[in-house]
């Protein structure tokens, strides 16, 4: 069953990787709050805007001392 929701959280992981999740849920484990909520858009934008090196942080970490 797909959930509709028209307010949306961006999340944020351990390695640093953004995505979005229905506000009225319970965030999934390994995930938390990114500090927006708003509508899909909203959220996606702040995302593409934020989130600039897709690397995850482990291989942006191990780069760094190469």
């Amino acid at each position: 069953m797909a959930f509709l929701s028209d307010n949306w959280l961006v999340v944020v992981n351990d390695e640093e990787q953004y995505s979005i999740w229905p506000s009225a849920r319970t965030l999934p484990p390994g995930w938390r709050d990114g500090g927006l909520s708003g509508s899909k858009d909203e959220c996606l934008a702040h995302i593409e805007h934020t989130w600039t090196d897709m690397r995850p942080a482990s291989l942006r970490r191990v780069m760094d001392q190469l």
